[in-house]
C-alpha cells in the first residue's frame, strides 16, 4: 500500500519588472487615448448641445436648468424651411465628383511619375510638390479670370474642375510614394504573364494602392465640402451655393439679428458626412498617410 506524500503548497508568484511593465504600458496608453478622444470629442458634443438649443437659450447666461432644454425645433425649422435641402444637394454632388476625379488623375500621374522615366521627371515633380506651399487665395484672381472666360462661373462642373485642380498635388505626391511602394518584380511577372498597362492598374496593383487612393478622395472631398471662398468667388447664383455659403449666410441673419440655434444646427448637419467618412475610411487614410510620410 502505497501513501502519497502531501504536496507543500506553493506561495503565489510574485509580479516581475518584466511582467508589470507591459501592464503600465497598456494603462498609459489607455490613459493618453482616452484624454486625446475627450479632447476631440467634447467639442462635438457641445456643438450637438448647442444645436438642440434654442436661440433664446443659446444667448442667455448659462444654468443647469435651461442647458438641458433641448428639443429638434432647429432642424425642422431648417428643414421645413428648406433652406439647407439643395445646398446640401450641391455640396454632395460637388464632393463626391472632386473625390473620385483627383484620385482618378491622382492614380495615373502618381503611376506614371513612379513608374516610367523620362526626361525632366524629377524637376516636374519637384514643381508640382512646391505648388502645394502656393494657397490658392494668393491666385483666386486669375483663377476666376480663366474660369470667367471659359464660361465655367456659376457651374458646379467649373467648382468641381478648380477643387480637383487645387487638390491634385497632394494627390500626386500620395500617390506617388503609394506607388513606389510597391515592388518591380510584381510587376515584372504580369507583363511576363501578358497583363497590359491598364490591366496591371485595375488588377494588380489597384489592391495595393487603395489606401493611397482613398486618402486622396476623402481629403479631397473634406477640403470641398468646407470650402468656402472659392464658392463664393466662382458661384453667384443662389440655387448654385454650396453648404458653407449657405452656412454664412444663415450668420449674417436679418437686419443684423442671428439665430444662433440654426446656425449650431446646420453646423452639426456639415460636419455629419464627414465625421462618418472619417470613421469609415479612417485605417485606410492612416495607411496612406504613413506611406506617403516614409516612401520617398
Amino acid at each position: 500500500m502505497t501513501t502519497e506524500t502531501p504536496r507543500r503548497a506553493t506561495a503565489p508568484r510574485r509580479a516581475t519588472g518584466r511582467d508589470t511593465e507591459p501592464r503600465l504600458r497598456r494603462t498609459l496608453y489607455l490613459l493618453g487615448g482616452g484624454g486625446a478622444a475627450l479632447v476631440f470629442l467634447m467639442p462635438l458634443a457641445f456643438a450637438l448641445a448647442r444645436s438642440l438649443q434654442s436661440n433664446a437659450v443659446i444667448v442667455e447666461r448659462p444654468t443647469l436648468d435651461t442647458f438641458f432644454d433641448w428639443s429638434a425645433g432647429n432642424f425642422t425649422t431648417l428643414l421645413d424651411q428648406g433652406q439647407l435641402a439643395r445646398p446640401i444637394l450641391n455640396s454632395l454632388l460637388v464632393s463626391l465628383a472632386t473625390a473620385a476625379l483627383t484620385a482618378l488623375l491622382a492614380t495615373l500621374a502618381g503611376y506614371g511619375f513612379a513608374r516610367f522615366s523620362f526626361r525632366g521627371r524629377g524637376g516636374l515633380f519637384s514643381v508640382l510638390v512646391l505648388t502645394m506651399m502656393v494657397p490658392f487665395q494668393a491666385i483666386l484672381t486669375p483663377l476666376y479670370l480663366q474660369m470667367n472666360t471659359m464660361r465655367l462661373t456659376d457651374s458646379l462642373l467649373g467648382l468641381v474642375l478648380f477643387y480637383s485642380t487645387v487638390n491634385l498635388p497632394f494627390g500626386v505626391f500620395v500617390m506617388r510614394n503609394a506607388f513606389a511602394a510597391v515592388p518591380g518584380e510584381l510587376e515584372d511577372s504580369a507583363h511576363v504573364d501578358g497583363a497590359g498597362t491598364l490591366r496591371m492598374l485595375t488588377s494588380v496593383l489597384r489592391p495595393l494602392v487603395t489606401p493611397g487612393a482613398a486618402t486622396v478622395a476623402l481629403y479631397a472631398f473634406l477640403v470641398s465640402w468646407t470650402e468656402f471662398l472659392g464658392a463664393l468667388t466662382f458661384l453667384t447664383d443662389q440655387d448654385l451655393y454650396t453648404l458653407p455659403v449657405t452656412l454664412a449666410n444663415l450668420q449674417q441673419g436679418t437686419y443684423g439679428q442671428v439665430d444662433f440655434g440654426l446656425l449650431a444646427a446646420g453646423a452639426v448637419i456639415a460636419m455629419v458626412p464627414c465625421v462618418v467618412l472619417y470613421v469609415a475610411l479612417q485605417r485606410f487614410y492612416v495607411a496612406g498617410l504613413a506611406t506617403g510620410a516614409v516612401k520617398g
